[in-house]
């Protein structure tokens, strides 16, 4: 029996323990030992852009540990976030549905009226959601989340769907600091001046101590490298010097022009570079202490972001380019993700897969490598990657969709998107006005389509508005008292 067959069979009988399935146990003729079981660390760091890594192409950044992970597992330089912002990607892992379905499509608390007033949307996920953390729970595995949670307040935690450890995790979105005191709570035992990325990543060597001996799920969701921008001394002199070591670039190219703001263009910030390399130690850690435990062979390790790279406010501390825009916007910038799956023993080493792939997935794909079945009353809406991770086939789906009916902090305005095959088109929600790009042939997005290919841009716009009446998106209305 192949490595993948017996960790299926393992999850099937332990699903069959978790619900008082005793039949399915004598079907299969064993009985599933913790040790034996498929065990997941998931990494989420925050607003880390597509080429904020090494192996996608930063050379200023260093990320020795991402890249070795990437070495030791699956890269992908197709995935997408489910939304250029926060808590709905957060969401779309945590449900396994898209954030429209959930009618949770901005970050939480973000509310801005202009020409188009944004529709109302939950401020929580909801509970009656089966989790991805609740469905791993009720299998039988420990559940810990650390870290950056943003998907409700009090009464909608972590520890109330699915976790059985939260730490650091709460409503809020951001640190007020990066340095002790952070004014996050569930932080006991706090260090004066300790740094939260470090402390996160303490925090999850110590779940992982403490349930070596027991199928896990850990879901270490780091606030870095999210405003505010505020890294280690030592570190971001060194990085001073490594940007004053660059190449000269005329001031007029460092930072291009996106709608009304600035993008920025070159990638020489050396406090959010010391803020990456921050996280690519915690990676690091993490890694390591699953071999210093003996327990990294059967414990799969995901990589992911939640959004692009901040580049067009707030600092504007990195470049996503060849991508446009950034955080905030539909276009490549604000959801083209650096992705990365470890699976021991199933994944090929230093594979690269180029299929188009988005957060939605992440949720039966686990299921699946685990060996468990959804939860009966959780419709999902992404597709198993597993066929990918095993190089078997490819996956059976047309097309993958956005929806983000509001204005982002970012500069971006009201609209929709939809990718299928090497096409994707954006509709803009003010104004109609439709962009059609080949991403193939230009992943800058430069070169609109639209109006030389009007059959296939009005194509896709019928299907993603079909899309949308299928989810029951809501759509933002006009503003009867904006002046332009």
């Amino acid at each position: 029996m192949n490595r993948r067959a017996f960790l299926s069979r393992m999850g099937k009988a332990a699903l069959g323990l978790a619900v008082g399935n005793s039949a399915l146990n004598s079907a299969q003729g064993f009985a599933a030992t913790p040790g034996e079981r498929l065990n997941f660390v998931f990494i989420l760091i925050d607003d880390l852009g597509w080429t904020d890594v090494g192996c996608y192409g930063s050379t200023f950044y260093e990320t020795p540990n991402i890249d070795r992970l990437a070495a030791e597992g699956m890269r992908f330089t197709q995935a997408y976030a489910a939304c250029p912002v926060c808590s709905p990607t957060r969401a779309s892992i945590m449900a396994g549905k898209y954030p429209p379905t959930l009618n949770l499509t901005n970050f939480i608390y973000g509310y801005k009226i202009r020409r188009l007033i944004p529709p109302h949307y939950r401020h929580e996920l909801p509970l009656e959601e089966a989790t991805l953390g609740e469905a791993f729970q009720s299998a039988g595995y420990a559940t810990g989340f650390i870290g950056k949670w943003h998907l409700g307040g009090k009464g909608f935690f972590p520890e109330d769907q699915g976790f059985d450890v939260c730490i650091g995790g709460h409503g809020g979105g951001m640190p007020r600091s990066y340095f002790d005191p952070y004014k996050v709570p569930n932080l006991p035992n706090r260090q004066k001046g300790e740094y939260l990325t470090d402390r996160l990543t303490n925090e999850a060597v110590g779940f992982l101590v403490q349930n070596k001996d027991k199928p896990f799920l850990l879901f270490l969701s780091h606030y870095a490298v999210h405003i505010p921008l505020q890294a280690k001394k030592d570190m971001v002199a060194k990085y001073g010097v490594k940007a004053e070591a660059l190449p000269s670039v005329p001031e007029d190219q460092r930072f291009a022009p996106e709608g009304a703001n600035m993008c920025r263009q070159v990638q020489d910030h050396p406090t959010y570079a010391a803020m990456v390399q921050s996280v690519d130690e915690s990676v690091g850690r993490v890694m390591r202490n699953l071999d210093e435990l003996g327990i990294a062979d059967n414990t799969t390790i995901i990589f992911m972001s939640d959004n692009g790279g901040l580049s067009t406010a707030e600092g504007s501390p990195t470049a996503n380019v060849p991508l446009r825009a950034g955080k905030g916007w539909l276009y490549e910038g604000g959801i083209r993700e650096p992705m990365i799956i470890k699976w021991p023993g199933v994944t090929e080493p230093g594979s690269v897969c180029d299929a188009v792939v988005t957060s939605v997935d992440f949720y039966p794909t686990m299921l699946e490598m685990a060996g468990l079945e959804p939860p009966a009353s959780q419709a999902l809406e992404g597709v198993s990657l597993v066929p990918l991770l095993e190089q078997t086939g490819q996956l059976q789906r047309d097309a993958i969709y956005w929806h983000y009916p509001h204005y982002g902090n970012q500069g971006g305005s009201p609209g929709g998107a939809i990718r299928q095959g090497d096409y994707k088109l954006i509709e803009f929600y003010e104004d109609g006005r439709l962009e059609l790009y080949n991403l193939k042939t230009d992943v800058g997005e430069q070169n609109n389509l639209a109006e030389a290919m009007p059959d296939k841009a009005e194509g896709l716009r019928k299907q993603l508005d079909a899309w949308r009446k299928a989810v029951n998106a809501d759509m933002p209305k006009p503003n009867p008292d904006y002046e332009p």
